[in-house]
C-alpha cells in the first residue's frame, strides 16, 4: 500500500473512506456467510435434519446461498451498471441483515432456506460494485493493493477470526444468537458507516465517462474477448476449492481430531496463512506486473498440496496440508485475478464481468464443490476425499489461467495505462 504519510489528504483518502470501509463490510458479510457453517450441528438438531437427512439437508442449506450468489452476480453486475455502486451496497447489506436476523427466529428448514437464499441474492449484487470502486477510486499500479484491501482481508480475516469468534458465541449462547449478532452488525454498523464513509462514483478520480455503462453495448470484446473464458474457467475452479474447504472445513477439522477451541482454531488457520501472505505477494504483483503466472502458480501448487492429503495420516499433517494449500492460493490467485480482469475488460464492463466471473465461478462453482464434498464425505465417511478431488480440479484452472496468459493481450497479466483524472479512458 502506498505510503500514507507522503501522500496529499485527497490522495490518501480513497484508502481509508473506500477501502477500509469496504474491507470492514466484507468482514461482515462473510460472517453472515460462515455462521451457518458454526451452527449447524445444534440447528440440524433443532430443525430436525440431524442423523440420516444431514448430509442432503446441510448441502442445500449451505449450498443455496451460492445457487442465489450466482444468478445475482451476474444480474446484479449487469443491471447496476446505471446506478451509484455506494445505493446498491446500502440497500444490500440492510436486506441481507434482515434476512439474517429472520434465521434467527425461525424454527422451519423451509424459511431457513429462503432466507439463505436472499442472502446470497443480496450479496450477489454486492459483490460486483466492489469492482466498481477499486477501478473508479484506484490507479491501475494500485489496484492489486486496492483489492487485497477491499475484497481480500475483510474477506479472508472474517474467515480468520470468524471462527475463533463464533464458535465461542455459539457454544455459549446457541445458533440463534448467532445469527442476531451477525445480522445485528449489518445493521447497526455497516449500513451507517456507508452512509457516511463512502463516496459517489461520479466523485472517483478514474471512472468512466458520464453515460458509458448506459451506452455502450455489453459484448465478449469488453469483457476481454474469447480468453474470457480461460479466466472464467480458471474461476470456476477456485471457486470449487474455495467454497468447498470453507463450507464444511470445521466439520472436516472436527473429524480428523479437533474439537472444542482447538476445531475454532484449526478451522481458522488456512485464513490467517492467506491474510499474512496476502500484502508480500500483492507487492510483488505490482512490482512485477507478473499477476497472471502469479495467479496461475496459486492454483497449480496447491492443487498438488491437496491431491497429497491421502499421503499422509496424522489430523495435523492434514491441516498443515490444507493451511498452506488454501492459504498461498487465497493470497496469490484472489486479489491478482480482479486486477487482471480490472485491466482487460472495458470500463463500463468492469462490473458486469466481475458479476459473471464471481456469479459462475464463486456462486456455481461453490455449488458443485459444496454438494460434492457433501455426497462423498456420506459415501465414504471421509471428507478428505472431497478435498482431493478439489485439487486435481484447480490444477486444471491453473492449467487454464496459464493458456489465458499466452493468448490474452500481454497487457493483461504485465502492464496496465493509467486512466486521467478527467475520466476519460485510455486503451486497457
Amino acid at each position: 500500500m502506498p505510503d500514507m504519510q507522503t501522500m496529499p489528504s485527497a490522495a490518501r483518502s480513497p484508502w481509508w473512506s473506500i477501502g477500509g470501509s469496504l474491507l470492514v463490510g466484507l468482514f461482515v458479510a462473510y460472517l453472515d456467510r460462515s455462521n451457518l457453517s458454526v451452527g449447524l450441528p445444534a440447528l440440524s438438531q433443532e430443525l430436525g435434519f440431524a442423523g440420516e437427512r444431514f448430509a442432503v439437508v446441510s448441502s442445500w442449506a449451505l449450498t443455496i446461498f451460492l445457487i442465489g450468489y450466482a444468478f445475482a452476480n451476474i444480474l446484479g453486475g449487469i443491471l447496476t451498471r446505471r446506478l451509484d455502486p455506494k445505493t446498491v451496497v446500502i440497500w444490500c447489506v440492510a436486506i441481507w441483515s434482515l434476512a439474517t436476523i429472520a434465521v434467527g427466529f425461525t424454527g422451519s428448514v423451509a424459511v431457513l432456506l429462503v432466507c439463505r437464499f436472499i442472502l446470497g441474492v443480496t450479496e450477489g449484487i454486492y459483490w460486483p460494485q466492489q469492482s466498481r470502486f477499486a477501478r473508479a477510486w484506484f490507479a491501475p499500479e494500485e489496484r492489486t493493493t486496492a483489492n487485497s484491501l477491499i475484497q481480500y482481508y475483510g474477506q479472508f480475516l472474517a474467515l480468520a477470526l470468524g471462527f475463533m469468534l463464533l464458535t465461542p458465541i455459539y457454544d455459549a449462547f446457541g445458533w440463534r444468537v448467532l445469527f442476531f449478532i451477525t445480522g445485528g452488525l449489518g445493521l447497526l454498523v455497516i449500513v451507517p458507516l456507508y452512509l457516511a464513509a463512502l463516496r459517489p462514483e461520479a466523485e472517483a478520480p478514474y471512472r468512466e465517462p458520464a453515460g458509458a455503462a448506459a451506452s455502450q453495448k455489453l459484448t465478449l470484446a469488453a469483457l476481454g474477448g474469447p480468453p474470457f473464458l480461460l479466466l472464467l474457467f480458471s474461476y470456476i475452479t477456485q471457486g470449487m476449492l474455495f467454497w468447498g474447504i470453507t463450507l464444511w472445513i470445521p466439520l472436516a477439522v472436527r473429524s480428523i481430531g479437533f474439537t472444542g477451541f482447538s476445531q475454532a482454531i484449526a478451522s481458522a488457520l488456512p485464513y490467517f496463512a492467506a491474510v499474512l501472505l496476502a500484502l508480500p505477494i500483492a507487492r510483488i504483483s505490482d512490482r512485477t506486473n507478473r499477476r497472471v503466472l502469479i495467479a496461475a502458480l496459486g492454483l497449480l501448487i496447491p492443487g498438488l498440496l491437496m491431491i497429497m492429503l491421502p499421503l499422509v495420516e496424522s489430523g495435523p499433517a492434514k491441516l498443515a496440508l490444507i493451511t498452506v494449500a488454501l492459504g498461498y492460493y487465497a493470497s496469490s490467485f484472489t486479489p491478482n485475478i480482479w486486477t487482471i480482469l480490472q485491466s482487460t475488460a472495458k470500463p463500463e464492463a468492469v462490473g458486469p464481468a466481475a458479476g459473471i466471473i464471481n456469479g459462475i465461478g464463486a456462486g456455481g462453482g461453490g455449488t458443485i464443490a459444496g454438494f460434492l464434498v457433501g455426497m462423498l464425505y456420506s459415501a465414504t465417511g471421509s471428507y478428505m476425499s472431497g478435498f482431493v478431488v478439489l485439487g486435481g480440479l484447480v490444477i486444471l484452472g491453473g492449467v487454464s489461467l496459464l493458456a489465458y496468459g499466452w493468448l490474452a493481450p500481454r497487457k493483461g497479466g504485465r502492464t496496465t495505462t493509467a486512466l486521467p483524472p478527467s475520466g476519460q479512458s485510455s486503451p486497457a
